[in-house]
């Protein structure tokens, strides 16, 4: 019977060709438009980790004077100082633990091969690539001895090397971040993120660093950070290690807890530091304040998806309204025009339900091309959105879950935008239309 009803359906788009393009044709536009939006909001908002986002934590700890407030939704600081930073890194502890930092240098090669030119670097801990899922193709991370003595080494991506060496297996070679000559141990994989959810603070969807240089390169060369660096109170710096000294907050930490018991194991530590440090005079709060939020947290927290977003969703979505609007009319229209064509099929034996059904497989029909010819209509947004904004790039996409949700949207809206003209026209009385033949 089902494939009775789709016979019915393209006979009836056949005997109307123009007015079935015009609702496919407004169907695929209020698809299009809508699934640019929500493709771009759900690559914002999905899961940038999702085997392991659940155990990476975010570490924030509420390092200032009591009646003191900050910017952030609970007033704690996003970022850490350097001397809670190091010492969270180098506590004798068995959990994995990366601390980092935004930097950047005028990359080149000493010669007149390669042009130097400006890039940002991650200033890291060597624990940060297992913790992130990063891949070396060649070579591997640097070795602790290698990071606590602030060894000149450096990690690359695959892009990154090809560009400098002109193959994606660097390792061994020497490039220079302004005048520091560093090594070559390690090329990882691109790492390819829609979401920096490990570092918001300066762009969320910026892409990814390429370049990776350990931790206690900060102290041994006096790195800045190309970041936010904040503080609560007044303290003059004069010389870097001012600044390391200080309560001013310029770093991240990330720690991986696999388990609830490792969890309140670390927040237990954490306790204990902070109770520490009150003797020492910092941490002047009576209740010893803190949190560790995971990666899904994190970004919720950060509001890395922010309402304008939600809102362009929304309206995209009210658009899709209009359209179905207009598709109601001409259905409506369509569908009484046939009334005394049901009338003699009601007279035949045809029942209510199987001409309400019957209507109701056109407009699925209807709402099944428009969403395929929607999703042609989506690609090309997002390709204006990718050729405007360099930085959505990995976000103005369609993936394979955004590409089913097309028609099934575009189905079940005409199906709801039918049912009144399948309803109307289903309760023709054959005896009115029987008389006027």
């Amino acid at each position: 019977m089902f494939s009775h009803y789709i016979d019915l359906s393209w006979r009836s788009f056949k005997r109307t060709p123009l007015v079935s393009v015009l609702m496919v044709m407004a169907i695929a536009i209020g698809i299009g438009v809508t699934m640019t939006s929500l493709s771009v909001y759900h690559m914002m908002s999905m899961d940038p980790i999702p085997n392991k986002s659940s155990q990476l934590f975010a570490v924030q700890l509420q390092s200032m004077d009591e009646g003191e407030t900050w910017f952030s939704p609970d007033s704690i600081p996003y970022q850490l100082t350097y001397k809670d930073t190091d010492h969270l890194l180098n506590a004798d502890l068995p959990y994995k633990r990366a601390a980092l930092m935004k930097t950047g240098f005028s990359v080149h090669l000493n010669s007149d091969k390669i042009k130097p030119f400006l890039e940002t670097a991650r200033v890291t801990s060597r624990d940060a690539f297992e913790m992130f899922n990063l891949t070396f193709l060649h070579g591997g991370v640097w070795s602790l001895e290698q990071e606590q003595n602030a060894a000149p080494v450096v990690v690359i991506s695959e892009t990154m090397s090809k560009k400098l060496f002109g193959t994606d297996n660097g390792v061994g070679q020497t490039l220079y971040l302004d005048d520091l000559s560093m090594r070559v141990v390690g090329v990882i994989q691109d790492w390819q993120l829609h979401v920096k959810y490990y570092d918001p603070n300066n762009g969320a969807f910026n892409d990814p660093e390429q370049i990776f240089i350990p931790f206690s390169l900060i102290k041994a060369h006096e790195l800045n950070t190309w970041g936010n660096t904040n503080g609560w109170k007044h303290e003059p710096v004069k010389v870097f290690n001012d600044k390391l000294e200080s309560e001013k907050v310029w770093l991240q930490f990330w720690v991986q807890l696999n388990n609830d018991s490792e969890k309140q194991a670390y927040s237990d530590y954490i306790t204990n530091y902070i109770l520490d440090q009150k003797k020492l005079g910092r941490f002047t709060r009576e209740q010893p304040e803190f949190k560790l939020r995971d990666v899904n947290e994190w970004i919720i927290y950060r509001q890395v998806v922010n309402e304008d977003n939600k809102i362009m969703v929304a309206l995209s979505f009210m658009f899709l309204a209009v359209c179905l609007a207009n598709i109601l009319g001409l259905l409506l229209a369509k569908f009484l025009r046939r009334a005394p064509e049901v009338g003699v099929r009601r007279a035949l034996g045809a029942s209510k339900r199987q001409v309400f059904y019957q209507h109701i497989v056109e407009v699925g029909m209807l709402g099944l091309f428009g969403g395929v010819l929607g999703i042609l209509v989506a690609q090309l947004g997002l390709l204006g959105i990718r050729q405007s904004y360099s930085y959505y790039e990995s976000l103005a996409n369609m993936d394979i879950s955004m590409l089913m949700t097309a028609p099934i949207i575009a189905i079940s809206a005409c199906i709801l935008a039918g049912i009144y003209p399948a309803w109307l026209v289903c309760r023709t009385t054959p005896s009115t239309y029987l008389k006027t033949q």
